[in-house]
């Protein structure tokens, strides 16, 4: 989530339609393998451990100032005004039914100290759960997230995940996957992880939008690459997609081409895959 903007995707070519470019892009994200290659590949432990109290403390101070900002912004606003509105906050009652919050899970957040985009995407995310009673714990996961970054992280009220999950949680309970700008390939791991009905219909998710991925689906031929975004592809025609207004264009890097997604299934039957 971070660094140069990169264009809309050429549609003979691999069409990740990441938008801004993160510093580091990760390619080849593993699909499901047994339990036993999982638990082998899950352990994670920052590359990057200097014990720098200042630059702990600088980041602080980041942070802090750009939450500021973004509380004050017209985007937040905007932000705020379109999550109240009955269909999305309908959406997220149907989700919490009975319970009284919904943990949030981040994946995919990048370098809050090197760039300007994950600073913001976290931001918002943090604001979400301040304003929102009902938003629980905050848990997060990038492979590139530094130990000053993680302490900045757990200082901010986030939990750092000690395993690499390849965004593959299970939405047990109810779950808000905040996930801006991440591969294809992180979107449909976690759909394929959650390819049931109860749990689909569990879980919300801010990310790219899917209806872009349904649009180049249908024009190109690659078989090869539609099919390693095929979950994407089919729970899109169930899922209800509200687009993210970027209001400036100061905060167009940041949230361009974004939606919430929520899924409404009946039938396990809605879930048969067909042949892409």
């Amino acid at each position: 989530m971070a660094a140069s903007a990169q264009t809309l995707p050429n549609p003979t070519e691999d069409w990740t339609v990441v938008l801004p470019r993160r510093n580091k892009r990760r390619k080849n994200i593993p699909k499901l393998r047994s339990s036993e290659e999982q638990q082998q590949a899950k352990q994670w432990f920052p590359t990057d451990v200097e014990n720098s109290p200042k630059r702990e403390s600088d980041l602080m101070q980041k942070m802090l100032t750009y939450i500021k900002k973004l509380e004050d912004s017209q985007f937040y606003q905007t932000f705020l005004t379109q999550i109240e509105t009955p269909n999305i906050l309908q959406n997220f009652l149907k989700i919490l039914g009975s319970e009284s919050s919904m943990q949030m899970v981040i994946y995919g957040i990048g370098s809050i100290e090197s760039y300007e985009p994950p600073r913001l995407q976290l931001s918002l995310a943090i604001l979400i759960k301040r304003k929102f009673s009902w938003i629980g714990t905050v848990e997060v996961f990038d492979p590139i997230i530094s130990l000053a970054e993680s302490r900045v992280l757990e200082a901010l009220g986030c939990s750092v995940l000690s395993v690499n999950e390849f965004g593959r949680r299970q939405a047990l309970r109810p779950t808000l996957f905040f996930m801006p700008h991440c591969e294809a390939e992180l979107y449909d791991n976690l759909l394929q992880a959650n390819w049931r009905v109860d749990m689909l219909n569990r879980m919300a998710l801010l990310g790219n939008g899917f209806s872009v991925y349904q649009h180049y689906g249908s024009i190109i031929s690659n078989s090869s690459i539609t099919s390693s975004r095929k979950h994407i592809l089919h729970v899109s025609r169930f899922a209800e997609e509200f687009e993210i207004a970027t209001v400036s264009d100061e905060y167009f890097g940041a949230f361009n081409g974004s939606s919430w997604h929520f899924f409404s299934l009946d039938s396990e039957s809605q879930l048969q895959l067909v042949k892409l």
